[in-house]
């Protein structure tokens, strides 16, 4: 019988589990649509799109925590993945519980996806630059027009190939998540600051993750930024820093962030799978 606590999850491929992590309010389906192309060309993998409670296709069931949460996803990977190694990916949100999933199975754990991450979950101490676009063209923001503008919100490439991207990846994979999300418990949660913070032990200069890490960010993400990722380097020593310039926190959006998010994956499943090969 399944648990009524249990996390919905698409699985896809078969091998080496990934458990993917998706970000607030979205939902696994989020995630399979920027990364299902890289693993689709591969062998050996078996992807784990979860849905976090309270997102996507599970229900909040009384969590009332970020830490509530993270005992619900250990729960999962306790239940539906170990005893095998596996990798974890996480976004935003995602990436911060990904550390904390990393730190507590690190024994069975062979790599670590940081795209976007939540570092410092209190808005007002994240270090963040104020918005601006790295290319801007007021004619074409004038001529979407100002409701079209307000539901974009920050579009940091204002070309219209670009712009018509943006709006297909917000309109047609975000915002559906982000309304299927439980809005009250939710907001209980993201709008207290005790509640958004995770109480449980990550990686530490002290205490390292050893394993081959990707830490993704955006110079035009106004979200978390990507300043308060860079200390992470101290914690994960395998770990490849990349701040894309014309990135925000939607990453990857047009080709040319695509082009540069599948190598950087690959990059690092390949450095995954180098020290797997090595490894008794």
């Amino acid at each position: 019988m399944t648990d009524s606590h249990d996390l919905a999850v698409r699985y896809e491929g078969q091998g080496l589990p990934v458990l993917v992590i998706h970000g607030w309010e979205i939902s696994g389906a989020v995630e399979a649509h920027d990364l299902e192309p890289i693993f689709d060309k591969l062998d050996g993998y078996r992807r784990v799109y979860v849905d976090l409670p309270g997102m996507g296709k599970t229900p909040a069931h009384g969590i009332k925590s970020l830490d509530d949460i993270f005992e619900r996803l250990s729960t999962f990977v306790e239940k539906h993945i170990l005893p095998s190694r596996f990798l974890v990916t996480g976004s935003s949100c995602g990436a911060y519980l990904a550390r904390a999933i990393a730190y507590k199975y690190a024994d069975s754990i062979d790599g670590l996806l940081l795209r976007v991450p939540l570092v410092e979950p209190e808005n007002s101490k994240r270090d963040l630059d104020s918005f601006t676009p790295a290319i801007k063209d007021e004619k074409l923001l004038a001529s979407l027009g100002d409701a079209e503008v307000e539901k974009l919100g920050d579009i940091p490439v204002q070309t219209s190939e670009y712009v018509e991207t943006f709006k297909h990846r917000l309109v047609d994979k975000v915002l559906p998540a982000v309304a299927k999300s439980d809005a009250a418990v939710l907001g209980s949660i993201r709008n207290d600051p005790t509640l958004y913070r995770l109480s449980v032990t990550m990686h530490s200069a002290e205490a390292p993750f050893l394993k081959p890490t990707l830490i993704l960010t955006g110079r035009q993400d106004s979200v978390v930024g990507y300043r308060d990722s860079w200390p992470l380097l101290k914690s994960y020593p395998r770990a490849s820093f990349v701040a894309l310039d014309r990135a925000d926190h939607g990453l990857p959006v047009d080709k040319h962030e695509t082009d540069l998010f599948r190598a950087l994956v690959t990059n690092w499943l390949r450095r995954v799978e180098e020290v797997r090969q090595l490894s008794p």
